[in-house]
């Protein structure tokens, strides 16, 4: 697939996602009831604890991977951090722009019925948190694509999505657009990476 097809693919998936919060409001906020619980559970501090560790493996994990790369004179290993660093960059970015342009409520502000039990000051669509962790973890597989890199990284990715809701932050429509992004982003970063890579090889 062409460089432009893949652009063109990874937007209409934006798109996608932007659809989404617009016709599932009744199906959004069923879904978060049956997660969220307006009492104060054991799982709770687990959620919270998955959903903080987010931004210690989005910054900890390139960083690590990236030193090893320096101390080795790992030119393909350093090549796989700066692709991890693009992908998490155009993520972060998209997402800014959408929360912002979208500028959607935190359900617990539309529903009082909504237990917050995390401290956002952010609009609430898309989840950044889910971008970022889906974004991360599609990087890490497509670079290093063993059974346990992808199943560990998925396995956290989902877990930090699941996290916003029994947390009350998010809708089921914000970690989904979350996750459209992240990976997304993932794609087509390594997807140009890839053809960078061929162009250079032709010189």
């Amino acid at each position: 697939m062409k460089l432009y097809g893949i652009i063109k693919l990874f937007f209409l998936l934006v798109l996608f996602s932007l659809s989404v919060p617009l016709f599932s409001q009744n199906l959004d906020i069923r879904i978060l009831r049956s997660i969220n619980s307006s009492r104060s559970l054991p799982s709770d501090r687990f959620f919270q604890f998955v959903s903080n560790s987010n931004a210690y493996f989005v910054i900890g994990i390139p960083a690590t991977i990236g030193t090893i790369s320096l101390i080795k004179h790992d030119d393909q290993l350093f090549r796989n951090t700066c692709v991890t660093v693009a992908t998490l960059a155009i993520a972060l970015g998209i997402t800014e722009i959408m929360k912002y342009s979208i500028n959607r409520d935190r359900p617990f502000k539309t529903y009082p019925d909504i237990s917050r039990k995390s401290d956002v000051r952010s609009p609430s669509f898309p989840s950044g948190h889910t971008s970022s962790s889906f974004a991360l973890a599609t990087s890490l597989s497509l670079s290093y694509p063993k059974w346990y890199i992808i199943v560990s990284s998925y396995t956290w990715a989902g877990t930090v999505a699941f996290s916003r809701m029994d947390l009350g932050v998010h809708y089921p429509s914000d970690v989904l657009a979350g996750a459209i992004v992240g990976a997304g982003s993932a794609w087509l970063t390594h997807f140009v990476n890839k053809k960078l890579i061929i162009k250079a090889q032709k010189k």
